[in-house]
């Protein structure tokens, strides 16, 4: 599994959105982009975690950086999930978890006392260049914009 940090060149990716789009890492470069890697459409905190990136997501063009999720779900839950919430934009699905593990967002996780994989909620903010700026590994769901803008 990948750990990566800040200054590291972020691996190049390609995956489908809920649309059916196929999107790479370089297709983004010249942006700013926050990706978000979360376990599951609409359970309750990928939903806070969505909807507060949704909500701020006019001041994310304004200062320069596109959104984009991904998770292991399909394109047709992804494409329920963007369109029961509004979400402007796009969900990348990873059911083979390749951009995921390429990413480190997968790994041991505990609950209830037992441990079992699964995906690790992380943020990348990744420069115009390609260069991670910033990774998340304690994501506050609700307040994700503001917990991201603190480090700008």
């Amino acid at each position: 599994m990948s750990h990566l940090k800040i200054g590291d060149t972020a691996p190049d990716f390609k995956g489908l959105d809920h649309n059916g789009n196929e999107l790479t890492l370089s297709s983004f470069l010249g942006k700013n982009l926050i990706i978000y890697f979360y376990p599951k459409d609409d359970t309750p905190g990928c939903t806070a975690e969505a909807c507060d990136l949704r909500d701020n997501y006019n001041m994310w063009l304004e200062k320069g950086y596109v959104v984009v999720g991904v998770s292991p779900d399909s394109m047709a839950s992804h494409q329920k999930f963007a369109v029961k919430y509004a979400l402007p934009f796009p969900l990348i699905s990873d059911p083979e978890k390749v951009i995921i593990q390429a990413y480190g967002a997968w790994g041991t996780k505990k609950m209830y006392g037992k441990e079992y994989e699964g995906l690790l909620r992380t943020t990348f903010v990744i420069n115009d260049k390609g260069v991670i700026e910033q990774v998340f590994t304690k994501v506050q769901t609700k307040d994700h914009t503001e917990q991201i803008l603190k480090t700008l």
